[in-house]
């Protein structure tokens, strides 16, 4: 997005061709970090026929609260900062279960391969069954830091024929990721890592992929924690996931939402994205002094 909140289709598809290019073995649009929830319809509907094109298997994130925006803060849209978005929630859980199962069903109809669904306040069983009914694509479940899930719930959720895996992104809770990790093996499912905070420990415990926001930019530094798992060379892995946690510790800090702005920022410095469209007009101001702590990791 550019700072009036404008987003650019061409700008978009040529970041995610660069992301594959970088290692990057699919593609997770709309997700959190790529602040789903705050899009129109016809914006994500671009987005996702965007990704779909570069041909890669696309993961498209559906559900989601916008928090409240400040006032004056700008809605994305294609054209003109100003066009309302979405606001969930708004008829009650009925309503959102409409709203996101019709999310899920356009991701369908554009080419998507899966859909990773937001956590929600409401019944989040039922939800993920009308997404099922509404698009018949497989299913990623979402703990995710901001509304973790009882594990009761989680069990019940992996157990639903239509839920491939289920990526765990509770940011600093060791204990709660190693159960998800193990309750998601436990029903067969694939466990996968959300964990930037907690990624090479989350390979150990138990994950089995990743979908991580520290691949919007530095997608090598990932891949390559993820090649180095795989092989024998313990200490090949110990510098690999040294790179990534300095990486981490720089990007995924407080305030944390703060995170977005921040992988915006080392992307336009690997020349994945231009400048110009490396604002999040969504998150918490930052300063100078954030800006020059992420050069300071940039090779």
């Amino acid at each position: 997005m550019t700072a009036a909140g404008e987003v650019d289709l061409d700008v978009a598809e040529t970041y995610f061709r660069r992301l594959t290019a970088s290692g990057a073995d699919a593609l997770a649009v709309l997700a959190h970090t790529g602040r789903g929830p705050y899009l129109t319809p016809d914006v994500r509907a671009g987005l996702i026929a965007r990704a779909v094109a570069t041909g890669v298997p696309v993961i498209v994130g559906v559900g989601g609260t916008a928090p409240a925006a400040p006032p004056g803060t700008p809605s994305p849209g294609t054209a003109a900062p100003g066009a309302g978005a979405v606001s969930p929630g708004a008829a009650g859980e009925t309503g959102e279960r409409a709203r996101v199962a019709e999310q899920a069903r356009v991701a369908a109809e554009l080419g998507a391969d899966g859909v990773l669904v937001f956590p929600s306040a409401g019944d989040r069983v039922v939800l993920h069954e009308a997404v099922w009914r509404a698009a018949g694509l497989p299913m990623i479940a979402f703990d995710l830091y901001t509304l973790p899930c009882p594990p009761d719930t989680l069990r019940e959720i992996v157990r639903h024929p239509g839920v491939a895996g289920l990526k765990t992104a509770l940011l600093s809770d060791a204990m709660g990721c190693q159960e998800t990790i193990a309750l998601t093996r436990e029903a067969g499912r694939l466990a996968i890592t959300g964990e930037d905070r907690m990624f090479g420990p989350s390979l150990l415990w138990g994950a089995e992929a990743a979908l991580v926001g520290i691949a919007a930019a530095r997608v090598e530094v990932t891949a390559g924690v993820l090649r180095a798992f795989a092989g024998s060379d313990l200490r090949a892995f110990e510098r690999a996931s040294a790179e990534l946690d300095a990486l981490a510790a720089v990007t995924f800090t407080a305030p944390m939402e703060g995170y977005v702005r921040r992988m915006l920022w080392l992307a336009a410095a690997e020349g994945l994205i231009p400048e110009t469209h490396a604002h999040d007009p969504f998150g918490p101001p930052l300063g100078e002094r954030e800006h020059a702590a992420l050069a300071a990791v940039l090779p």
